[in-house]
């Protein structure tokens, strides 16, 4: 999602400007003479007219998904803009996204053919690429194959119903040791730096096999890329909506295209490994998984669709970097909810120590005896609306929509704060509510509610990775609220404003914690 159009290109001489400034007076008089026909029966899509080359940048400022939603009340649930002088169909609506990427779901499952999304995973990445749909779909049934057969590998311990229980109980209880130290040396921490560096190590477990300390250079450095990639991306690259812009420097694009690679190094390097150490008969994470599955596709002489070894890199480098941005952000969102509705907080401690006691740590298998807790992470997802958009979708062909024309390879945005934060949908839609999501004894979850929910997508391009994201974000905030209390510093205000991005962080803030009654800290990490 574009943010700026008009990046500082550095000094330019004359001659240059002149040839520019020849191109775009070329190209828009270009596009005035190429209108499209709207087919007999159809409408032309209604909005905000453009100016010309730069589009209706101005008019996105930095929050785009409040501009386009308060867009959606003057032109309607689909209407189109123009980000530079690429036309850009937005939907908002439950109905409407519901019709597009569910009822239409073959006519808008492409992907724009972005500029920078060939420089992620080297154009082989399974959410950004364009790939053609056989060879997207066969990727894409791979990885569900491979998720599907690493959600049943036991863990090394018994205690723990599958590896992924295991991983994940295990990062959660060193990360609240780790922060019972931070609060003994620093007396508050910084909910982010934390949680990020034991989400990736949840990542790291359950696509490699390992898991690093959090300090390790190894760890941070992917920390940090994983962040440099998401803020880049999210503020969005010029030459995609202004292709004339690809010839001229670009400090950012340079940039972006340099994570990309050490991404991508370190990616292969660790496939590579798996490659050299596999065994079909152990199945050690999603990598040996993927590998798996692989293999299997070149010895069944009835598959007619083969998925690339190097494809496995992209795979993974996706379900990585999603994956740990998402859960991550979501977490840390959580902690700061419960500093700023502690009231909310005291509730899911008593529903935890009446479900599960204190003898036990928290299961997955837990979540039907915890609906207070599934609420509470809905009502995340809603009122953070952390994932405003999705990854833009395209047209494969030329379609209609609520009566409107849309032409083949059009790109789409598809707005889920709108969805989130619409009144027709929500009562008191900005209020911060989880118990929306209960029946009115507070037994159970209305399952009808959370299905309005959009963060993961829906349809065809819907998040492979939701299972394990929502696994995640709901073991790890159930064992830190077992034995954990968080808490503001006093005389400092929460703000909950969140900061536009690919995914939307809260703003940077230290915080408190304390042991609950019967969890006090025993031993020191080192």
């Amino acid at each position: 999602m574009p943010l700026m159009v008009l990046p500082i290109l550095g000094q330019v001489s004359v001659s240059e400007s002149l040839v520019a400034i020849i191109t775009i007076c070329v190209v828009y008089l270009l596009m005035r003479l190429n209108r499209i026909k709207i087919p007999d029966g159809l409408q032309k899509l209604p909005g905000p007219k453009p100016f010309p080359i730069i589009g209706n940048v101005l008019e996105l400022g930095n929050n785009p998904h409040l501009s386009l939603t308060e867009m959606t009340k003057t032109y309607g649930p689909v209407f189109q803009i123009q980000i530079g002088m690429r036309p850009v169909v937005v939907l908002s609506g439950n109905d409407v996204i519901r019709q597009a990427l569910l009822k239409q779901g073959e006519e808008f499952a492409g992907r724009p053919d972005m500029h920078s999304s060939k420089f992620i995973s080297d154009g082989k990445s399974l959410a950004f690429s364009t790939d053609q749909v056989g060879v997207w779909r066969a990727r894409r049934k791979l990885a569900l194959s491979a998720l599907r057969t690493f959600s049943t590998v036991q863990g090394k311990s018994g205690e723990y119903a599958c590896a992924l229980e295991e991983h994940i109980s295990n990062e959660g209880l060193y990360l609240i040791q780790r922060l019972h130290n931070v609060m003994k040396s620093d007396g508050s921490f910084d909910p982010f730096r934390h949680i990020v560096v034991s989400v990736a190590n949840v990542i790291c477990g359950i696509c490699f096999g390992r898991r690093h300390s959090h300090d390790d250079d190894e760890l941070v450095r992917l920390v940090n890329m994983s962040d440099e990639f998401g803020k880049i991306v999210g503020s969005g690259n010029p030459s995609d909506f202004i292709p004339f812009l690809r010839v001229l420097p670009s400090t950012t694009m340079k940039k972006f295209i340099d994570i990309n690679k050490r991404f991508g190094k370190f990616m292969q390097k660790l496939v590579s490994e798996h490659y050299e150490t596999f065994d079909k008969n152990n199945i050690r994470d999603i990598t040996d998984s993927l590998i798996n599955h692989c293999e299997d596709r070149k010895l069944d002489e009835n598959s007619n669709l083969q998925v690339s070894d190097e494809k496995i890199v992209g795979i993974v480098n996706d379900l990585f970097g999603a994956g740990f941005d998402t859960i991550s952000t979501a977490l840390s969102w959580s902690v700061v909810y419960l500093v700023a509705y502690p009231e909310m907080q005291v509730r899911l401690q008593k529903e935890l120590n009446e479900k599960i006691g204190t003898d036990r740590t928290p299961r997955l298998s837990d979540r039907t005896e915890l609906p207070l807790l599934e609420a509470f992470i809905l009502e995340i997802f809603r009122h953070s609306s952390f994932l405003p958009f999705t990854i833009p979708h395209c047209t494969s062909r030329d379609t209609s929509l609520n009566g409107y024309f849309i032409p083949k390879d059009t790109c789409v945005f598809v707005n889920q704060w709108q969805v989130n934060h619409d009144s027709e949908l929500w009562k008191d839609p900005y209020s911060f509510n989880p118990d929306r999501f209960l029946s009115a004894d507070g037994t159970e979850l209305n399952k009808a509610d959370a299905e309005m929910v959009l963060v993961f997508g829906l349809g065809k391009r819907r998040c492979i990775g939701e299972s394990i994201g929502r696994a995640e974000v709901f073991l790890f905030l159930a064992i830190l609220l077992q034995r954990l209390s968080f808490s503001g510093i006093p005389g400092e205000t929460l703000d909950l404003t969140p900061e536009y991005g690919l995914t939307m962080k809260h703003k940077r803030c230290l915080l408190r914690v304390t042991p609950q009654p019967g969890f006090e800290p025993q031993t020191t990490l080192s």
